[in-house]
């Protein structure tokens, strides 16, 4: 028995299919361009393919000096600020969802509205922040913006997941002589786990890919720089090496597939609720 596809439905895959082709070709002519020898990349003609690969931008990026510090210094300033803000934007979806105070919609829209600031616009204020606090040319400076930057998206988002729980649930397990913070932790909090993932992944890809706060507050001491950074180091003012800038981009980018690909289905799983609530 064959089935016939509606017009509808092939235009529809035709034009997913054509969007995903527009979104993926960029990440293909960076690591196309990462494996071309210098001759090709700097010619007038540009191909989309090579007949000579070379490793010779990827070997001048990992034979510069720091850039192996710089790589544990993302991962380090990552993994704190996923974690981090995880677990605050669990307990503070939580307590908008379940507790009832005053200024509770007042806080909410709060949320919304530290979202809608553009990030530019307080580079300079939290830039004598650091300073006053002593953070300058510390890890620390990394840290605490991004972790108040992902807290608002995340905790609106895990509110929908708090708030799908049902109530009786929780009345349930009181009911079984469970403490407040064993029902919080061995059963609410697998239960939004999906939502955490879902979050953590937008917030490591900020994190990571971060550039800004990296180059406002890493000022003079290199060794606390992070990936993002060693891009300057092949940006020359008599020529860029595009090579070593595509081959440094292109490392940048394998560990945020890595941890898309340890997280896909929990990622859609979370998406999908964000959605249905």
């Amino acid at each position: 028995m064959t089935f016939v596809r509606r017009p509808w439905r092939l235009a529809a895959e035709a034009s997913a299919l054509l969007i995903a082709l527009i979104v993926a070709f960029p990440l293909y002519w960076m690591v196309l361009s990462a494996f071309k020898p210098a001759g090709e990349i700097q010619s007038a003609e540009a191909r989309p393919w090579t007949l000579s690969p070379s490793l010779d931008s990827f070997r001048r990026v990992f034979e510069q000096q720091e850039f192996g510090r710089y790589f544990l210094n993302s991962l380090l300033v990552a993994s704190v600020v996923v974690i981090a803000s995880a677990l605050i934007a669990f307990l503070a979806a939580t307590a908008v969802t379940r507790f009832r105070f005053r200024f509770r919609t007042t806080l909410l829209i709060m949320f919304l509205v530290a979202q809608m600031v553009p990030i530019e616009a307080l580079t300079i204020p939290l830039f004598f922040l650091m300073r006053d606090f002593g953070q300058l040319n510390t890890l620390g400076s990394l840290i605490l913006p991004h972790i108040a930057f992902s807290l608002p998206f995340a905790v609106w988002m895990l509110r929908g997941f708090v708030k799908a729980v049902p109530e009786a649930l929780e009345e349930a397990a009181y009911i079984d002589g469970a403490s407040r913070s064993r029902f919080l932790w061995q059963i609410l909090f697998p239960l939004v786990f999906p939502g955490l993932v879902a979050t953590s992944v937008f917030s490591f890809i900020s994190t990571w890919n971060d550039f800004l706060f990296a180059k406002s507050f890493i000022i003079s001491d290199t060794s606390q720089s992070t990936l993002p950074m060693a891009l300057l180091v092949f940006f020359k003012p008599e020529e860029n090496d595009w090579g070593g800038i595509m081959a440094a981009s292109t490392v940048m980018t394998v560990p945020v597939l890595v941890f898309f690909v340890l997280v896909q289905r929990r990622l859609v799983s979370g998406l999908g609720g964000a959605v249905k609530d």
